[in-house]
């Protein structure tokens, strides 16, 4: 595969806040590219459409009215990286919404073994397809992906949306929104037994101060830092929300530990951030994972590894990365365990016996990526009246 996006390199170098108005229009999303472009109304907004996909399809008659918003349109499934849970829930949220879907998964079995360009690839797609969603081990070639879907656009050629499910260790910004929507649904603090009151008042007594919401909160990140690109879209995202702390924990390996643009960009949006190397850290005199309202795990990614990487990574003691009970005990009751997955069998960074843990909710996390890639669907096609229009002939709502 030979790619060159040479043409690219002076539009790719400039700042985020440069790029954003090319991904949008109108204020609606028109790629999805970074998680700096989720602002806190399209997360508010695609928070409430997944919401109302996810309570019409509990029946046969709503999952029907939902297969056919969307049922004239075609997407593919572009996929060069390995995947499961973001190819899936995509393939999923596409099924629900009634978009006919196809997939390529291995260069190897298209015309790129012929040495067509990648970007010829895209535009080939663009031509039977109405979006691509698109998982590349190639950092910014989605960015590029977008401007080349937009340069057509400017000479009235056939363009089509860009969803970046995951660029290189960068980006993963449908990740992003599927762990706000995890969190926020668990920030709500609805009783488990469905009473109106919820479980608010009674752990506000443990815990003053606590609100519902992702304002206010300490968020726990875990592992593989360096080269998570879920840790970085997550902690990005979170820059949208008031007085949030975040914790780092992560092993002292320069490829590991927080990079340089990330502590950059929390800097800049004024978020107070805190480093360790372990989660038997304190701070302030208490242990943080007692001062933390969502944990967020990781593994090591050891297939990044360079020969050097894995022989200093075998002689590293990761157990102080590892979800014990002892650190489970200390974890506040309401705070939700998350998870991008997949987890490491060998490692454990969680142990299986957590999984019965009313706390963890990584599976649910997983889920949830259904119902919000659905609901970026809907916004991107622009027929989130449509939907409405449904929710309300449904439910009077």
């Amino acid at each position: 595969m030979h790619l060159d996006l040479s043409e690219f390199t002076a539009r790719q170098a400039r700042p985020l806040r440069v790029k954003m108005d090319e991904f949008q229009r109108e204020r609606r999303l028109k790629h999805l590219i970074f998680a700096s472009q989720l602002e806190l109304e399209h997360l508010n907004r695609l928070q409430r459409l997944a919401d109302i996909i996810r309570q019409l399809s509990k029946t046969k008659k709503g999952s029907d009215a939902l297969r056919s918003l969307l049922s004239h349109k075609r997407a593919m499934l572009y996929f060069t990286q390995p995947s499961t849970r973001t190819f899936l829930s995509f393939m999923a949220a596409c099924q629900i919404l009634g978009l006919t879907c196809n997939e390529v998964r291995d260069p190897a079995t298209s015309s790129e073994m012929k040495r067509e360009s990648p970007l010829d690839s895209i535009r080939m797609f663009s031509s039977y397809f109405d979006v691509i969603i698109m998982r590349s081990p190639v950092a910014g070639f989605s960015e590029c992906c977008a401007y080349l879907m937009n340069d057509l656009e400017k000479h009235e050629m056939r363009s089509v949306p860009i969803i970046n499910a995951g660029s290189g260790s960068e980006e993963h910004p449908t990740q992003a929104l599927l762990d706000i929507y995890t969190i926020q649904r668990t920030f709500q603090f609805d009783s488990a037994n469905g009473t109106t009151a919820g479980r608010l008042p009674d752990l506000s007594k443990k815990f003053p101060g606590l609100t519902p919401g992702l304002n206010n909160k300490t968020y726990l990140f875990c592992g593989d830092l360096g080269r998570g690109r879920t840790v970085r879209s997550l902690a990005t995202t979170l820059t949208n929300y008031q007085n949030v702390r975040m914790f780092f924990v992560s092993p002292d390996h320069e490829k590991l530990k927080l990079d340089l643009a990330l502590r950059k960009r929390l800097e800049s949006a004024g978020v107070e951030f805190h480093e360790f190397d372990s989660l038997d850290a304190t701070w302030q005199s208490q242990p943080i994972l007692a001062l933390t309202d969502c944990l967020y795990m990781t593994r090591i990614q050891m297939e990044h590894n360079s020969a050097a990487d894995s022989a200093a990574m075998n002689e590293m003691d990761l157990s102080p990365y590892h979800l014990s009970a002892a650190r489970l005990e200390k974890l506040r009751d309401y705070a939700p365990i998350l998870h991008p997955f997949p987890r490491d069998s060998v490692v454990q960074e969680i142990p299986t016996f957590v999984d019965a843990d009313p706390r963890a909710m990584y599976f649910r996390q997983a889920r949830n990526g259904m119902w919000v890639r659905a609901a970026l669907l809907v916004h991107l096609f622009d027929v989130a009246d449509q939907l409405l229009f449904l929710h309300s002939d449904f439910y009077g709502v």
